[in-house]
């Protein structure tokens, strides 16, 4: 690893460089081992500088934005984690279009949208994610989703190659995209919205995040909703009617508020998590023979 931080840091600043980095200081749900390397890019030349280093040496890589959606297993991540988040966030907005960087969060763009009387990202103001990571898996909420307002894409394939599809390349459908099926990385999406009404969109994002503050268990580290929604059912509500609401293994517990949510009271583990999940899994199929695919991405090393 000595080695591959020194390529790296002959094109990356050793402050946006780290060693044997906790994976809980990184992820909404406060839980997982360490990272042999993380590496935080600022630009797309960092980016594919950083997966040009991976490829040249063989040594494996793991692409996350800000952690909302992701479970990282006790003994870490082997490898290089690049994290493109906050340092990559930048939002050009001409007109009803918007062009931003993927390590930009969901609630700052939405924020940015109606400061520039444009509306059509509300439904993602409290989506507790980035940009890339919203694109990836076509993430939505209260009847909006990313597909709805992405008109292109520009993404980097793992050998360094830019890419740049159009919404009909995408693939959209339910918490997936073509970026998945084709392991690419979005480095940057262009939108288009519409021109609104200002106060409207601010008392709609004021809505919505009243009803998240009184159904979703904000309280608590979690990775948002556990399961995806099967088809035909709700999952938090097959949790609820199997009398599951506040099951715990460790300190991962099934959330009193909203059953479709595990949170971590305070020092769960990731196995915690991960038993917690395959419990509901077998209750919920021996009782009504569905199958519950988590949501939540899972990774690390077993």
């Amino acid at each position: 690893m000595e080695n591959i931080y020194i390529k790296l840091s002959e094109y990356i600043p050793s402050e946006r460089i780290f060693l044997n980095e906790p994976m809980k200081k990184h992820t909404s749900f406060r839980i997982g081992g360490p990272a042999d390397i993380m590496v935080l890019p600022d630009s797309e030349e960092e980016i594919i500088h950083a997966l040009k280093v991976c490829k040249d040496t063989s040594v494996p890589f793991f692409i996350m934005g800000n952690g909302s959606n992701l479970l990282v297993r006790d003994k870490g991540i082997r490898g290089v984690v690049i994290k493109i988040s906050e340092n990559y966030s930048k939002i050009k907005i001409d007109g009803t279009s918007i062009n931003a960087q993927s390590g930009v969060l969901l609630s700052t763009l939405s924020r940015a949208a109606v400061r520039n009387s444009l509306k059509g990202l509300e439904f993602a103001s409290g989506i507790p994610g980035t940009l890339g990571g919203a694109v990836t898996m076509n993430a939505g909420a209260y009847g909006g989703e990313m597909k709805d307002v992405v008109v292109s894409v520009r993404c980097i394939d793992s050998n360094g190659n830019i890419h740049i599809l159009q919404k009909e390349d995408m693939n959209f459908g339910y918490r997936t995209s073509r970026i998945q099926a084709a392991d690419l990385i979005v480095s940057e999406v262009n939108m288009e919205l519409e021109y609104g009404d200002q106060q409207e969109s601010l008392d709609l994002m004021a809505d919505l995040a009243r009803r998240r503050r009184e159904k979703q268990p904000l309280a608590y580290p979690s990775a948002g909703s556990t399961f995806k929604r099967p088809v035909g059912y709700y999952a938090g509500k097959l949790i609820q009617d199997c009398g599951l609401k506040g099951l715990r293994i460790g300190d991962a517990q099934i959330s009193e508020l909203h059953a479709g949510f595990i949170i971590n009271l305070g020092n769960a583990t990731a196995q915690n998590v991960i038993d917690l999940i395959k419990k509901v899994q077998d209750i919920i199929y021996d009782k009504y023979g569905v199958e519950m695919i988590p949501e939540v991405r899972i990774v690390g090393e077993e």
